[in-house]
């Protein structure tokens, strides 16, 4: 009799991103879990001995399938073009959007914190760079920016609009140029 497959805590992790994907985060638990991987609950409940930390590891998961979805690269304008796919993820992603922001998993993150993360230096310059505006106002650009494109994604994964690729395009457009055009009158009115 040949040994069984082992299973591995990414595999688990994967298991619960799809029970997600698909069914949503009431879906989650060690039984449904096992059962997507077609084994008895004991693996799972080795690699993960409660759900805290079963769902801990499918957000890691979930937030890395995120991360990966809005670095595509893009040769026109970065900054609009990661915003979109972030209102497109939560469209065609609609579970794994609300797990990844709406389930309180994040609670303990400022809003300060994931406009000033690393991963972002990148968009804060090119902000900067398309603008005309110094680091810390293409961060302040960039913050307003990333609550309008999240505001978008928020109401399309709970239903409250439908997605339409040029309307959203269009209102991150205006966005970004009405954001800097504040930002810089900000910043005059202060020279006087």
């Amino acid at each position: 009799m040949p040994p069984k497959a082992k299973i591995t805590a990414e595999m688990i992790a994967q298991a619960g991103t799809e029970l997600i994907r698909a069914e949503g985060l009431q879906a989650l638990n060690v039984r449904n879990t096992a059962k997507q991987l077609g084994c008895s609950t004991q693996p799972v409940m080795y690699h993960y001995p409660t759900v805290a930390a079963l769902k801990e590891a499918v957000y890691a998961q979930a937030d890395a399938l995120h991360t990966a979805y809005l670095m595509q690269p893009e040769a026109e304008n970065p900054l609009l073009s990661i915003g979109l796919r972030y209102i497109r993820f939560a469209s065609e992603e609609r579970n794994l959007f609300r797990f990844l922001f709406q389930s309180g998993m994040m609670r303990d993150t400022p809003l300060r914190l994931v406009t000033a993360s690393p991963d972002t230096a990148p968009f804060i310059a090119a902000v900067a760079a398309e603008t005309g505006l110094t680091e810390q106002q293409a961060q302040d650009v960039f913050t307003l920016l990333f609550m309008t494109v999240h505001g978008c994604a928020s109401l399309l994964a709970n239903q409250a609009m439908e997605y339409d690729a040029a309307y959203c395009e269009k209102l991150l457009a205006r966005s970004l140029s009405g954001a800097a055009a504040a930002v810089k009158g900000e910043a005059d009115e202060k020279t006087f």
